[in-house]
């Protein structure tokens, strides 16, 4: 099965809007793609899902094994013909010294060949050495081609042309100019999400055409055709735990709440549990379920919108009054509080935290961290510590000492840059992002605690 990481020198070097052209083109082709994304991320992978019409799914060495990256690699691609992965950062970027997590060891593990996305701007004889020292600084790592990106006209591209093929024996398989239709609308927390975005369908379609005049396409096609072969692993099936009762969990998914791993919520489903999707913002109340999954999104760029539909705000703070399992995370704990300010207007939301929330310019918590289970927190893991990431640019000021903690910091942010995960009654709400792994099956533990809420209220009857 044919498969390519795309990858790049640095950071920001336009390796998103390429993968996401890539996945169009190719999709467009008739080829079946399976987007991949390295690292914690929700906003890429909604763009390569919508770009491939496939679920994207993370690949992360912080919070995964190398045996469930295989096992995710091989079981999420069934029923495609190429793969693609797209990194995050640079290709020999990541936390330690040794590269072991980086994005070349992602490339290693999986038998992947790269292609290497250069943002050109103001080089030319000297893209040269830096082509060379990437392939050069680990033989191990395949780099079978280049896309030269942010070109600024036939000139530049003929100059880049000629000094990689006198000097290097890679292949320049594309050369995208720069162009203001290339560039997907940024804010403050990276990429706009596609959920939220009216024109990114149009958007993607308009990147599949420039990536597919400018990228030699059959290029990229024999690269990922020239593979070493992968043994599938059997990765372990998940038994329902009860079939009766069924459980029914309420998400919020609409333009402010997005945030979500899609193997994650498959997990959910794998477990014999109904998902319900919510519109925060249309909705006027809660439907009949058995628990509440608020996760992350931009709850700040639809406040006032969120506090308008009052009789929802009053139906999520009545339903968890009366004890319904309740998990939110970052955008999700920021709702549940009783009001955001951002650009100097405040706007109501739950109120069922007693904590007000502020947005900031700057991050206030971002990236990995590692928690601590407390004991005090409603469902457990097998594992004391869990690794996870955080990525916020609101601060939250609590205004009772009465609240208990699930997680204590040892990395990171989190609530104080001590404590995270408030616990209300049956809720849990943190800045914390949590993924479904071997190290925190938190999925399985909630629906454990769904069964255990719902078993009490029929046996208080």
């Amino acid at each position: 099965m044919s498969r390519i990481f795309i990858s790049a020198a640095h950071k920001s070097s336009g390796k998103t809007t390429i993968s996401i052209g890539l996945c169009r083109a190719l999709t467009n082709l008739g080829h079946t793609v399976q987007p991949f994304k390295k690292g914690p991320d929700y906003i890429d992978p909604m763009w390569l899902s919508a770009a491939a019409n496939r679920d994207c799914f993370n690949l992360d060495f912080y919070t995964m094994q190398h045996s469930e990256i295989t096992d995710k690699f091989h079981t999420t691609r069934i029923g495609s013909d190429l793969s693609l992965i797209e990194g995050n950062k640079g290709l020999y970027d990541g936390l330690d010294l040794d590269g072991k997590n980086s994005n070349a060891a992602l490339a290693k593990l999986l038998h992947t060949p790269v292609i290497l996305v250069i943002d050109a701007r103001g080089m030319t004889r000297g893209i040269a050495p830096l082509v060379l020292g990437y392939q050069d600084f680990d033989s191990d790592v395949n780099i079978a081609g280049v896309i030269l990106n942010q070109l600024g006209g036939s000139r530049h591209e003929s100059k880049l042309r000629s000094v990689i093929e006198h000097y290097t024996d890679i292949s320049v398989i594309g050369a995208v100019h720069r162009k203001a239709e290339l560039e997907i609308k940024e804010r403050h927390l990276g990429l706009m999400p596609s959920n939220e975005s009216d024109i990114a369908s149009n958007q993607i379609d308009q990147l599949g055409k420039h990536i597919a005049e400018q990228v030699d396409l059959e290029s990229v096609l024999k690269i990922a055709s020239q593979i070493e072969p992968l043994t599938p692993i059997k990765a372990e099936q998940s038994q329902v735990l009860n079939s009766a009762p069924s459980l029914k969990l309420g998400i919020a998914r609409d333009s402010a709440f997005g945030f979500y791993y899609p193997d994650d919520l498959q997990e959910f489903e794998n477990l014999g549990v109904e998902i319900v999707n919510i519109d925060l913002l249309k909705e006027s109340a809660l439907p009949e379920i058995d628990g509440l999954f608020i996760g992350g999104g931009f709850p700040e760029t639809q406040m006032q919108a969120l506090e308008k539909n009052e009789s929802m705000r009053d139906s999520i703070k009545s339903a968890i009054e009366n004890n319904l399992p309740c998990y939110a995370e970052c955008g999700g704990l920021m709702y549940l509080s009783v009001s955001i300010t951002w650009n100097k207007q405040t706007y109501k939301m739950a109120g069922v935290i007693s904590a007000q929330i502020k947005m900031h310019q700057k991050p206030q918590g971002r990236g990995y961290i590692q928690v601590e289970q407390t004991g005090d927190q409603l469902w457990t893991v097998s594992n004391k510590q869990i690794s996870a990431h955080e990525f916020h640019y609101s601060s939250i000021d609590i205004l009772s000492d009465d609240y208990q903690y699930a997680y204590k910091v040892k990395r990171g942010t989190g609530i104080d840059g001590q404590h995270d995960g408030i616990i209300y009654k049956n809720t849990l709400a943190c800045y914390a992002h949590l993924k479904d792994t071997k190290q925190s099956p938190w999925v399985k533990q909630f629906v454990k605690f769904m069964h255990q809420c719902k078993n009490n209220e029929v046996e208080n009857k």
